[in-house]
């Protein structure tokens, strides 16, 4: 789904073509041989070859070609003496390992790679298991699966809220709710009680609250009680919330549990949507977010709440080796002044933000929601922009943040890839 260009420029350059594939038995193979030569499982079979070369193992199974560092092979034996599989820790000091180490003699058969080493240790390793764990097969993997969406992929997906008390009291109710948020970054839950005891109650049913400047459960009303945009009337343009953490927030909980007047619709946009659009018009400057780094500043005098937060990061962070986009932290509200970047990447850097800028506002790709008592909204803020259009009258939210590791956790232990 990423562009390959990050990945392209940091994997390993292809061998010279040309090899010719010997149909041999598999055998033992030293490295005191001058050439080095492809190997098969079995002479008629080229679905697994191997060939040693002065500091790697590079292995073809499963239409993937590998190549293993052998400090690495030796680095992640799973042996009773290397690795213990009831903690699921290592157990091998890898700072014992010489790093020149070569294996004294390798072996494959249909299954199984075998690794001798000098000092007679084997290591066996399943061939499945190296194309999931080798930096080939991660590349061509994705760690969190999305449904990328506007307005009208979402409302024709027909998401279906879950109810509050299949969501607290089943498996089956929890598991599709985390679906949906892992899919879209958003889910909803009907029929809570519109309180915030009760709301914190569905909170912990997935994860830890995180305790921030603002507490853990916080009302949320237009009293100004605290420096900042959101506690007035005032519509709220698009952005990610907590950018002037080190690490922003992951999970933000909205429960509406008072509106007496007009307006006050919720706006949601998927920026991992719009930054693919990004990425498809202008790959430059999708990789120029990837890589700028930015400040973002709250700074807070009012009352008994004094703050200054500073977080840093990029506008588009990105896993390296699949260049998979992760987190998008977004919010001119909060972005401090710009003294991190060169004066000759600046304007640059200003063009792709208005790229992003105009792909995240335009209307297609706005969900507009009403927000009313017993309808709680879980927002994946890495993901998901949130905003909201001026209102009148008293209105009242609760919420709080959640701990992201919590709640892929529990994500995890229901199956779900996360």
């Amino acid at each position: 789904m990423w562009c390959q260009r990050l990945a392209c420029l940091l994997s390993v350059p292809c061998q010279r073509t040309g090899h010719h594939l010997l149909g041999l038995p598999c055998v033992r193979r030293t490295l005191t041989t001058a050439v080095a030569r492809w190997h098969h499982t079995v002479p008629e079979s080229l679905s697994c070859a191997w060939q040693l070369h002065g500091d790697h193992l590079e292995l073809r199974y499963a239409d993937t070609l590998m190549r293993f560092d052998f400090v690495w092979l030796r680095d992640h034996c799973r042996s009773a003496s290397c690795y213990n599989a009831k903690t699921n820790q290592r157990s091998l000091d890898t700072a014992s390992v010489d790093l020149g180490i070569k294996p004294k003699a390798v072996r494959v058969d249909e299954t199984t790679l075998f690794l001798t080493w000098p000092d007679g240790h084997v290591t066996r390793y399943g061939l499945q298991w190296l194309v999931k764990n080798s930096y080939e097969g991660q590349k061509q993997q994705v760690m969190h699966p999305r449904i990328l969406w506007n307005a009208e992929i979402y409302h024709q997906a027909q998401v279906p809220s879950v109810d509050c008390r299949s969501f607290l009291e089943t498996d089956e109710g929890l598991k599709e709710f985390l679906q949906n948020f892992l899919l879209y970054g958003i889910a909803f839950v009907e029929n809570v009680t519109p309180t915030k005891e009760d709301t914190q109650i569905l909170a912990e049913r997935i994860s830890l609250i995180r305790e921030t400047i603002y507490g853990r459960m916080w009302y949320f009303t237009s009293d100004f009680s605290r420096g900042d945009t959101a506690y007035t009337k005032l519509a709220l343009d698009r952005h990610t919330d907590t950018t002037y953490f080190q690490e922003p927030c992951g999970i933000q909980v909205f429960h509406c549990l008072k509106h007496e007047g007009t307006g006050g619709r919720t706006l949601l946009v998927d920026g991992f949507y719009a930054a693919e659009q990004v990425l498809r018009q202008a790959p430059d400057q999708f990789e120029l977010l990837s890589k700028v780094p930015l400040k973002h500043e709250y700074i807070e005098n009012v009352g008994d709440c004094h703050n200054h937060m500073i977080g840093v990061g990029p506008v588009l962070n990105v896993y390296p080796w699949n260049n998979e986009l992760y987190l998008i932290r977004y919010n001119n509200y909060d972005r401090a002044v710009i003294n991190t970047v060169p004066y000759d990447v600046v304007n640059r850097w200003y063009t792709a933000h208005r790229t992003l800028t105009t792909e995240l506002r335009r209307p297609e790709n706005e969900l507009w929601v009403k927000l009313k008592p017993g309808k709680a909204l879980f927002v994946d803020n890495w993901r998901v922009l949130h905003g909201r259009e001026a209102f009148t009258g008293y209105r009242q939210l609760c919420g709080c943040y959640l701990t992201r590791d919590d709640v892929l956790n529990t994500a995890r232990l229901l199956g779900l890839q996360a």
